[in-house]
């Protein structure tokens, strides 16, 4: 009994803020404009199939590449003394204090073509090269924005994996590489998922990087979103159906990790 009292105000809040709107845009996914059941805002959405299996694929890239970078790092932070982690991990959560579009409009200075990154190339001889507006630029500001999202849940995880594991795996004619593989890896399978959760929603769903590095050229399922609650093409109807289609690939996602983590699980334990 005390414990759904503690869960009160958690139960509230979640009623207020996440279940009432998910089901307004439910509502409203299913509505015609002049009232009624429809289902033909789903139909419509599917003309933006290209702009959502961009945003899918854009978003994938952003998520491997964060994946790429943060695992080594993260396994090299864990293995460093407090003090080292205390700092690393400070470093690393800096640029996330720091206001979401500062820091978009400082990359947007660093790769106009007058920006830091061609005049450097012009020393050299080369460019200058078209950085800004495409959609490596925008890879690259998911990338920047959302890394230590990725970083941090597998940090969490490996700094609790017990050295003395490693070095079982040593005394039993293990290489560092089988080791890697056969233990470490498997351990840290739940902060790599969770990772790659918290890096793909938000990159999927992302509308401020794509417009500012992206130039409004490569349009994501944000910004179509975005378009049918605030621009000039105002279509709430079909902006719910939309964000209904978003959330099921996102669940999809999400239940697609879980299944490969329960694989990787099972795997190790009969390793």
């Amino acid at each position: 009994m005390k414990a759904r009292s503690a869960a009160a105000p958690y139960m509230l809040w979640s009623a207020i803020f996440i279940i009432i709107p998910l089901v307004l845009v439910a509502i409203s996914a299913f509505t015609a404009g002049e009232g009624g059941f429809t289902l033909a805002n789903f139909k419509d959405s599917v003309e933006f199939a290209p702009v959502i299996f961009n945003s899918i694929w854009l978003s994938m890239i952003a998520t491997a590449i964060c994946l790429i970078i943060a695992y080594p790092l993260a396994y090299i932070i864990s293995r460093q003394s407090a003090v080292g982690q205390r700092t690393m991990i400070m470093l690393i959560m800096l640029p996330m204090w720091i206001n979401f579009l500062l820091t978009t409009y400082a990359w947007m200075t660093l790769l106009e073509e007058n920006g830091l990154i061609n005049k450097f190339f012009g020393l050299l001889g080369l460019g200058p090269f078209e950085l800004i507006n495409t959609q490596g630029a925008v890879v690259l500001g998911m990338v920047y924005n959302y890394l230590p999202f990725m970083i941090l849940p597998i940090y969490s995880v490996m700094v609790k994996v017990d050295h003395l594991l490693i070095e079982a795996a040593h005394d039993l004619g293990c290489n560092p590489r089988d080791t890697m593989k056969n233990v470490v890896l498997p351990l840290s399978m739940p902060g790599v998922t969770t990772g790659i959760i918290m890096v793909f929603v938000p990159s999927v769903s992302t509308f401020v990087i794509s417009r500012m590095l992206g130039g409004g050229s490569f349009m994501l399922i944000g910004d179509l979103i975005e378009m049918q609650f605030l621009g000039n093409t105002y279509n709430p109807e079909l902006g719910s159906a939309i964000s209904m289609v978003l959330m099921v690939i996102i669940l999809i996602c999400m239940a697609l990790t879980d299944i490969f983590q329960d694989a990787e699980e099972k795997e190790g334990l009969l390793l």
